[in-house]
């Protein structure tokens, strides 16, 4: 009777720890730098998530669409209800100017493994 009772709470607990995950909140999704000058072609933003799960949120992997933008993001793991940052970095130097619209890939162990964010703005030729 004991070693039954023992069995079923350890099953009991592996079953709730089995639905323990991850999971991640943005602030925003999305960054508009505006207009800028040709002449100050670096822009950068900052993201900000929230593990809103209930297991430590680690960030695998941030790739943007191309070598003009770089992500940074926050290395540890990020315990419940603890917020972490997604640094973003646009250089349009050598760009033609015009609007220009970026993605940033992120993928962690949250529940939803894989977000996308954007960022997107206007760079304006310098008048000669």
């Amino acid at each position: 009777m004991k070693k039954s009772l023992i069995l079923s709470l350890l099953f009991m607990l592996s079953v709730g720890y089995a639905f323990a995950q991850a999971e991640i909140k943005f602030d925003k999704t999305t960054h508009d730098f505006g207009k800028f000058s040709e002449t100050s072609p670096v822009q950068k933003c900052t993201f900000t998530f929230t593990n809103v799960g209930d297991k430590p949120l680690v960030i695998n992997q941030a790739v943007a669409t191309c070598g003009c933008t770089v992500p940074t993001y926050t290395k540890k793991p990020i315990a419940p209800g603890e917020k972490g940052t997604l640094n973003v970095t646009y250089n349009g130097k050598g760009k033609f100017p015009g609007h220009f619209k970026k993605t940033i890939t992120v993928r962690s162990n949250a529940k939803t493994e894989m977000t996308r964010l954007y960022i997107e703005g206007t760079m304006e030729e310098t008048k000669k």
